[in-house]
Order: structure tokens, then C-alpha cells, then sequence
């Protein structure tokens, strides 16, 4: 059997690690990206290597799209000499950074660097890693509830994840013709690293965040891995072009 790959951005910690270890116990096999903590990222693939799958991790810097040849040449030599293949079949484009900052503050330094990570980078590297993408393979973009809901100091932050969510939808309709399906995925407030851990170390923000949710919660990262797994082995193909919040039932 032939073995089914991904590509998870921002895989060392956070929601890409638990994507891909959900991913390893339905049998996907995993190529992370970290930026800067390479030991992290090998943890990571010892993980999923004691789960029976098989992972590689390589280093990704994706607010730089002039790195991104280089990677490509990088992934296409890991397909080659670890899995005897030239393509993989699942890109999910997770990583990112939290800036927290009001619309009066933001600087054009914080806005051009949210927008090289969460709207070029994404482009680009998408761009570049696409004929490395199997036919019939599925696109997975992260983005945030905030483009649905609004929180003042995100105006900068959430607006490139809206432009990825359009996106989205522009890559369905061209790469539809390939059977590739294009999905974007909105989690809601979720326990991480994520901008100092700020949900997670803040009992007063996660309970107010809990009492505005309909399943009486702050999300965990399995919330969101179960769902990443369920949306690329699931039989979801008839799936793309579509916005999935997994919130638990934010601001309803």
C-alpha cells in the first residue's frame, strides 16, 4: 500500500504537532516544518515514528518566500530517499504568529510581517510546492474565528486570515480540474503557545471565553488535530471551498 503523505507548516508544537500526531494514528506518515527549534521538531518525529508512521523534519522559514526554492528541492529529495516517491498528498498551511494590537497601534513593521507569514508565505509556498501535490490531494488553510467574530486588537491579524480565506476559494476553483479540494479551517479560542499562552494561563479570559461558547468551553489542541485528521483521511473529498469553524459554538 501506497503510503499517504503531509506536509504540516509550523508542525513542532502547537495545533501542527497534534495534527500530525493524529494523523500518524490513522496511518499518515508526516513531513514537519519548524522555524527555529529543530530539538522540538525531532521530538515531534520520534512521536510519530513510535506511533508506527513515518516523519521527517525540516527547516522552514516561511515569512521569507525567497527560502522557498530551496525548500522545494528539500522536499522533493526527503520524498525521494524516504518514501521512493515524487509527490505527497496533504498540505497544510499552519503555521503562523499572533500580534496582538489595536488598529491605532499596529505598526507597518508588525503588518508586514503578518502579512510575509499568514497571506505571502501561504500564496507562495503553496505556489511553489504545487506540482509536488498528488491529484487528488487536499489543501488545508488555518485560519482563525476571528474573521467571523470580532475582538479588538486583532483588526491587522485577522484580516490576513481573511485574505487567506479567500484564498481558499480561488485555489478550489483552479485546482478542482486536478480533483485537489481546497478547505480552510477556523478554530475558535484553543489552549496553546499561542501569543504567550495567553488562554491558557489566563483563568479570567479562558472563563469569560468558556461562558461565550456553546459547548461551555475553551478548545484544546486535540479539538482542532481531530478535526485536521478527520478533513484529509476522512471521506471528505466532495468537500472544498469551504469556511469549517471548529469553535465549539463561539459567540453564537
Amino acid at each position: 500500500m501506497t503510503a499517504q503523505i503531509a506536509i504540516i507548516t509550523g508542525g513542532s508544537r502547537g495545533l501542527g504537532k497534534n495534527a500530525a500526531l493524529h494523523l500518524a494514528r490513522k496511518g499518515i506518515d508526516s513531513i514537519i516544518t519548524y522555524h527555529s527549534h529543530q530539538s522540538e521538531a525531532e521530538k515531534v518525529v520520534q512521536e510519530i515514528k513510535q506511533l508506527g508512521a513515518n516523519a521527517v523534519a525540516l527547516q522552514l522559514d516561511t515569512a521569507n518566500s525567497k527560502s522557498f526554492e530551496h525548500f522545494y528541492l528539500q522536499v522533493k529529495q526527503t520524498l525521494s530517499e524516504g518514501w521512493q516517491t515524487e509527490q505527497f498528498n496533504f498540505l497544510v498551511n499552519n503555521a503562523g504568529i499572533g500580534l496582538g494590537a489595536s488598529f491605532a497601534e499596529t505598526t507597518e513593521e508588525q503588518f508586514d510581517q503578518l502579512m510575509n507569514i499568514h497571506v505571502k508565505g501561504v500564496f507562495f509556498l503553496t505556489q511553489k510546492l504545487l506540482s509536488l501535490i498528488a491529484d487528488g490531494g487536499r489543501i488545508l488553510n488555518i485560519s482563525t474565528g476571528l474573521t467571523r467574530f470580532c475582538s479588538p486588537g486583532y483588526a491587522a491579524y485577522a484580516s490576513m486570515k481573511g485574505a487567506v480565506e479567500v484564498l481558499t476559494q480561488y485555489l478550489a476553483k483552479e485546482l478542482g480540474e486536478r480533483g485537489i479540494s481546497v478547505n480552510v479551517l477556523a478554530p475558535g479560542a484553543i489552549e496553546t503557545d499561542f501569543r504567550g499562552g495567553a488562554i491558557r494561563n489566563n483563568k479570567e479570559l479562558k472563563d469569560f471565553l468558556a461562558s461565550q461558547t456553546a459547548l461551555g468551553r475553551v478548545g484544546l489542541p486535540d479539538d482542532i488535530g481531530g478535526v485536521i485528521a478527520s478533513l484529509l483521511s476522512g471521506d471528505n473529498q466532495w468537500i472544498t471551498a469551504q469556511r469549517i469553524e471548529a469553535s465549539g459554538g463561539m459567540f453564537l
